[in-house]
């Protein structure tokens, strides 16, 4: 049995995945990221968003050997190979946790506060939350 998805032609799919786990805490990060990839390699336009404890994700330094961990943090830099370019971070999240910008791994992050972060996240119709 095979299924079918309904898509409206004149519209394009844009996919946001909004993270808001910490990165070593379950699988969510991991699993947030590698469903970007995927998008991304099917050229789908997709868009990423941090808030609450999700923000650790983008921070560097991080050393998931110390707990024992794999770290799938690294893989992030993969981002722009599969023209994944729309980051977005909640303000209020980084303000909470004593976090600036200047600790991301990554580049070409925007960072929002609470009120354009929500608009900006309600302008894609397809919304995974991790």
């Amino acid at each position: 049995m095979t299924a079918a998805i309904e898509t409206n032609n004149e519209e394009p799919t844009i996919v946001a995945i909004l993270n808001s786990t910490a990165p070593f805490s379950s699988t969510n990060g991991k699993d947030a990221l590698d469903l970007a990839l995927i998008f991304g390699s099917y050229e789908q336009l997709t868009s990423l968003f941090f808030q609450g404890d999700g923000v650790w994700q983008l921070i560097n330094n991080q050393d998931a050997t110390l707990i024992q961990s794999k770290d799938y943090l690294k893989t992030f830099a993969a981002l722009t190979f599969y023209d994944i370019e729309n980051i977005y971070v909640c303000q209020h999240s980084l303000n909470e946790r004593g976090l600036t910008d200047s600790q991301f791994t990554i580049g070409n992050v925007i960072v929002l506060n609470k009120l354009k972060f929500s608009e900006r996240l309600h302008q894609h119709n397809v919304i995974f939350r991790f």
